[in-house]
């Protein structure tokens, strides 16, 4: 199969030759550190290119992805023209720090002696007001020129490669909203403001629905999977109030994904870190076709329960391997045997692309890097004896028919 197929197969529930895989997104790339480590290890010698600042991403060279035999490629847009996405230095507390003003006016800074992201240092709306929303300068996600050249370099890669097409993280509805506000306070508003969240979600929710609607005019026919995302859950369950979520928060993430499916046949691929358990219901409601990055080292996170309850109308992309204590501490051996156990749970009757759970993070060893995505390929193929626990995890056979910023999308 080519990657295209392979990748559609599986979005399709069914069985294709291999489970595929997938490296180099926002949410399922690699830190930069790590990529450094990475490269000298592979024996490669190539200029490092930033993909995402805030997060520190390495955008990995199509020499890493063909060594990994990795089944998809990512078609991104960028900044408008008239924004400045220059990282600036300035000193502060005597320290040099690395700045950025995203699109919103949220400002993202890291030390220069030694950090690893950049978090946010400024939240514009912290002390705003529903009054103040009119009068703010909210970016407009309807201009055109953030997708100039967006369509060729989808075609390209439509035409002249055989792998599928997926976009960079967008419509980020709910969480750009704490990004504004600032994480404390926005848990405040929920509680005691419910209608300014409501009237900053609308603003949120304008912004990309303009977005989609421009992206997708340009690429809408050309791509396999549309990202979005918002963490909604922890390590232990919902962030927030579910009743908040259901009554204030879900209406306006459906309106977007339905949005995005009235323009294209894409499937919607939704992120949020955590035991999301309780909200995948809501979500398969909204229409989201894919769950990422099904952090299984999260309470309630089982992957056999996983499988068992959503397997049929979920595609899993991600659950790949625990990334808080075995990917940056386990043994390569380590690595290699939660692969194959996971795979032996989530491959059967299709709907599962593979991918670390999350990004792979600064201290992640260059061995156990190369032992994921070998062990991937090893032990995703549909003729490998794992494939025989198909009725025990299944119960049946298997069926055979843009974003922490605007700017980073």
């Amino acid at each position: 199969m080519t990657s295209r197929e392979r990748v559609q197969q599986a979005l399709n529930h069914q069985t294709p030759d291999r489970v595929p895989i997938d490296f180099g997104g926002f949410q399922t790339g690699i830190h930069r550190r790590a990529y450094e480590a990475l490269i000298r290890h592979l024996g490669l010698r190539e200029e490092i290119s930033i993909l995402d600042p805030a997060q520190q991403l390495a955008k990995p060279s199509e020499a890493v992805l063909e060594r990994f035999r990795v089944d998809t490629r990512y078609v991104l847009a960028h900044g408008p023209d008239g924004f400045d996405g220059t990282i600036r230095q300035n000193r502060r507390g005597g320290r040099l720090w690395h700045d950025l003003t995203d699109e919103f006016g949220v400002v993202w800074s890291m030390p220069d002696d030694g950090g690893l992201y950049m978090d946010i240092s400024h939240h514009p709306l912290a002390t705003a007001s529903t009054v103040d929303l009119t009068d703010y300068p909210w970016p407009d996600g309807s201009d055109s020129s953030r997708f100039t050249g967006v369509r060729e370099q989808a075609e390209i890669l439509r035409k002249q490669t055989p792998y599928a097409l997926a976009t960079g993280i967008g419509g980020v509805v709910y969480e750009y909203c704490w990004y504004l506000r600032g994480l404390e306070q926005w848990f405040m508003d929920t509680i005691q403001n419910p209608d300014f969240c409501a009237a900053l979600l609308d603003r949120t929710l304008a912004f990309w629905t303009d977005y989609m609607t421009g992206f997708m005019r340009e690429v809408g026919d050309l791509v396999d999977v549309v990202m979005i995302g918002d963490d909604l859950t922890g390590q232990h369950g919902p962030l927030f109030s579910p009743a908040f979520y259901r009554k204030v928060v879900k209406p306006r993430q459906k309106k977007l994904v339905q949005h995005i499916k009235s323009l294209t046949a894409a499937r919607v691929w939704y992120h949020t870190c955590g035991n999301c358990v309780e909200y995948i219901p809501d979500l398969l409601d909204n229409g989201v076709d894919i769950l990422n990055p099904v952090q299984t080292s999260a309470a309630g996170m089982d992957p056999v329960m996983l499988k068992q309850r959503f397997g049929r109308n979920m595609v899993f992309w991600g659950a790949g391997c625990d990334a808080q204590h075995i990917l940056p501490f386990g043994t390569p051996e380590e690595v290699r045997e939660q692969v194959r156990r996971n795979m032996e749970i989530f491959k059967p009757g299709g709907g599962y692309v593979f991918n670390g759970i999350h990004n792979i993070q600064a201290d992640v060893p260059p061995e156990n890097i190369v032992a994921l995505f070998d062990a991937a390929y090893e032990y995703g193929s549909y003729q490998h004896p794992a494939a025989c626990v198909e009725r025990r995890v299944c119960g049946s056979k298997p069926a055979h028919g843009a974003i922490r910023s605007a700017h980073d999308t």
